[in-house]
């Protein structure tokens, strides 16, 4: 449902798509320096998560005696615990192709790239959304690198204006339309956008990689709406902060603050990479290697009320100079009937 949602209901071109391949039950991922997805299952609540050491290495062989889980201050019991390296991850690419990344989108294409290849196993599916003054989804849930590289390619540096009355987002779709202010790239509705009609309808590990300067301008939404969207999809959100200075002047950038909101509170982080080719080569190898060294925890709440309020999750080591990222919570939301 996910490219139909996208493409019907909100007007999301697949520009440059071949057919896509439906998505069966895909599987997602969690990430960061210690990082964890965290998604509702029943009456079950599973949580991946990263642990380093104080030097940021990973830590390997703990077992669940390791921890102590809380949920909204009370201690819950963890009754599935296990290192995972090979379950199947739902990854989405989100690639800023505005004017600020005129002269860096080549490098983010190519390094891109690079890491499906070495990154995606034949289990898992991903897609690829570019933003700018539009959204495009240029690749729908496939698992095919090929498919996904040409997506990444097809991606092109877009400073146009869209009126209110056309243009991707409707006034049909949930973001609601306005006429007022400028816009140029919209991040917030991107991140809105690929959790609440991508991410939203698939299970599992699930890790959004977002490769932008962190500026919006002229979003319908806000960052407070992404970050909930995103949470409810239970997808863990990295920004990979590729920031041309040249291109800002004397006057910089301020679009790390909301990047680092975003990826704190659903258990991700923000890398810096600047415009270096090399930096993004080894934020993606960080990412790589977090994906593939998840614990996973489940448990069943105390607390079995649906209300839709917001859970806060924290998760504690023993002994505790261990770091672990975390999600900040969860939704408990109704459950949904076919």
């Amino acid at each position: 449902m996910g490219l139909l949602a996208l493409a019907v209901a909100l007007s999301l071109p697949a520009a440059g798509q071949n057919s896509p391949t439906p998505p069966p039950n895909s599987n997602a991922q969690s990430q960061d320096e210690s990082t964890e997805t965290l998604k509702v299952n029943v009456e079950v609540v599973q949580l991946f998560f990263n642990v380093k050491d104080k030097h940021g290495a990973l830590i390997p062989n703990l077992t669940k005696d390791n921890f102590d889980l809380f949920e909204d201050g009370k201690p819950q019991t963890i009754k599935y615990f296990k290192a995972e390296t090979d379950l199947p991850l739902t990854l989405g690419i989100l690639i800023d192709s505005s004017g600020s990344q005129q002269r860096v989108l080549d490098m983010e294409k190519t390094v891109g790239g690079s890491f499906l290849e070495s990154t995606l196993r034949p289990k898992d599916e991903a897609f690829v959304i570019s933003f700018d003054v539009d959204i495009n989804l240029l690749q729908d849930f496939t698992s095919s690198v090929s498919r996904l590289k040409h997506a990444l390619n097809e991606a092109k540096i877009n400073t146009g204006g869209v009126g209110c009355s056309g243009g991707p987002l409707g006034p049909q779709g949930p973001i609601p339309c306005s006429s007022s202010g400028p816009r140029g790239t919209a991040l917030y509705d991107a991140v809105y956008l690929a959790s609440h009609d991508e991410f939203s309808h698939e299970v599992g590990r699930k890790a959004m990689i977002l490769l932008t300067d962190g500026e919006d301008q002229g979003s319908r939404l806000k960052i407070r709406d992404a970050i909930e969207a995103a949470q409810k999809a239970d997808a863990i959100c990295y920004v990979l902060l590729i920031a041309d200075r040249g291109f800002y002047g004397g006057f910089g950038y301020s679009g790390d603050s909301d990047m680092k909101k975003l990826t704190q509170e659903t258990g991700g982080r923000v890398i810096e990479v600047g415009n270096k080719i090399e930096k993004l080569r080894q934020a993606f190898d960080q990412i790589s290697q977090e994906l593939r060294s998840q614990y996973n925890a489940g448990y069943t709440p105390t607390n079995p009320n649906r209300d839709g309020s917001f859970r806060k999750v924290e998760i504690k080591s023993k002994p505790g100079d261990y770091k672990i990222q975390a999600r900040s919570g969860y939704y408990a939301t109704p459950h949904q009937e076919d």
